[in-house]
């Protein structure tokens, strides 16, 4: 026997139909990721639940690799761990070829503890304590300084080591891109870079080796990284001939953009995202315009989300559902903002495990919060779905795990699905043990 469900009646913006069809009729359905049913995944593993796929992250990764070594014949990637730094993740990344590069004291002993010697991280970031810096020197790490500051604590552990420290300097600059990036490193265009390197050479305690920008997030437009190159080329080439430096690798830092939707941009990422290629000889061909030096610098690339973004998967179960007083149906989702960082940015692709019945109608998706925010997708079409219905929100394999917050639910466990389709375990749900690990109780209470 059918449930009976009281009639609504909505208004339907007739203007959101495409080349698909109606959005009344029009259902994404997702049963398997890799060959295993989603169903099987939360039914073994749980829900909500992250899972990865091996298959896309070297898939992608061999392509954006064959874009630059085709054209460059000297390029290393550098995995960035704040993008996402599950171990199995950062080691399927390792296996492939790149180094690490780390933000902070943290990721720099995740990367050590997975193995990753010292001269294979890059350090960048605006703030490195100064034990862990020297920690880093002695590791041979490539040190990319940020802030005057960090230039005399770095001079100070040259004397405490009695050695001179081979470093980079981070420049930040105008690229056509607004907001211009310029919270980190020393800019280029007010000659703040120039002087920095002055600065480094005077003392003589540091070695210059190397010049770092990353001149922005999710970048669409390939030009602006020609911009980038032909800058930090015409500074490498200005700071060899006043300093006698020799800069051994440019490092062009990260930014390029994944397949995900930016809420307000309307054309497809298939036609807004730069390919592979276009990133590619935007940056290579700068290089090759103003290279000076008899021998090609070494490019780093730390490329985080493009890589890794659409390997990423939430599987999330409809828990309930209700009819607002404006006559939207609201499902309730078991993940919600607290696992989604990046919803506050994209209309991420919210794809059903089945063919439901029936019209779509205007609907709502929360998160299990209780915080009115907790909004995954507050206008979607969708028929009506069932309670256990499982959705497949994608691509979430960059930010999300890591800036998942431990507020009112447990963080979920995570996945990884093999090249062969086999699952595994790379984190496991966070419990009440976990949480409370490092607490510690006043004898008072």
């Amino acid at each position: 026997m059918k449930k009976y469900e009281k009639p609504t009646i909505n208004r339907v913006d007739f203007t959101m139909a495409s080349k698909y069809g109606s959005p009344l009729k029009t259902q994404k359905i997702r049963n398997s990721i890799d060959g295993v049913d989603v169903h099987k995944l939360t039914e073994n593993y749980g829900s909500p639940l992250f899972v990865f796929s091996q298959k896309a992250i070297e898939e992608k990764y061999k392509k954006l690799y064959e874009a630059f070594s085709s054209r460059y014949p000297n390029v290393k990637f550098g995995w960035s761990y704040k993008t996402n730094y599950l171990n199995a993740i950062c080691k399927i990344f390792h296996n492939l070829g790149s180094i690490a590069e780390v933000v902070s004291e943290f990721e720099y002993q995740k990367a050590r503890a997975l193995g990753v010697e010292g001269k294979d991280i890059i350090f960048n970031g605006p703030y490195k304590p100064k034990e862990h810096l020297k920690t880093a020197v002695k590791e041979k790490a490539k040190i990319h300084i940020d802030h005057l500051f960090e230039i005399n604590d770095l001079e100070e552990i040259a004397d405490e080591l009695d050695i001179k420290i081979p470093v980079a300097i981070r420049v930040n600059m105008d690229t056509g891109i607004y907001p211009q990036w310029s919270r980190f490193g020393f800019n280029f265009e007010n000659g703040e870079a120039y002087e920095a390197v002055k600065r480094i050479h005077k003392e003589g305690k540091l070695v210059l080796t190397g010049l770092h920008t990353h001149i922005g997030t999710f970048m669409l437009d390939a030009n602006a990284y020609r911009e980038a190159t032909l800058k930090l080329m015409d500074l490498k080439n200005q700071i060899e001939e006043d300093f006698g430096y020799e800069i051994e690798y440019i490092d062009l830092g990260g930014g390029f953009a994944s397949k995900n939707r930016l809420k307000g941009i309307y054309q497809p990422p298939e036609v807004i995202v730069p390919t592979a290629d276009d990133y590619a000889n935007a940056i290579t061909n700068a290089i090759y315009e103003k290279n000076k030096s008899d021998k090609l610098p070494l490019l780093y690339l730390e490329t985080g989300r493009h890589l890794i973004d659409e390997a990423g998967y939430l599987l999330t179960t409809v828990v309930g559902y209700k009819r607002f007083p404006d006559g939207r149906k609201g499902y309730i989702l078991d993940a919600g903002v607290n696992l989604l960082y990046t919803s506050t940015w994209y209309n991420f692709n919210i794809e059903l495990d089945k063919h439901y019945e029936g019209l779509n109608e205007p609907s709502m998706l929360n998160g299990p919060l209780c915080m009115n925010i907790d909004v995954i997708e507050e206008n979607i079409m969708l028929p009506s779905l069932e309670r256990g219905s499982v959705l497949t929100i994608s691509p979430v394999g960059a930010y999300n795990y890591t800036q998942a917050m431990q507020f009112i639910r447990y963080k979920p466990a995570a996945v990884l699905i093999d090249k062969n389709s086999n699952v595994h375990i790379i984190k496991e749900e966070d419990d009440l043990q976990t949480v409370n690990f490092k607490e510690r109780m006043p004898k008072e209470l």
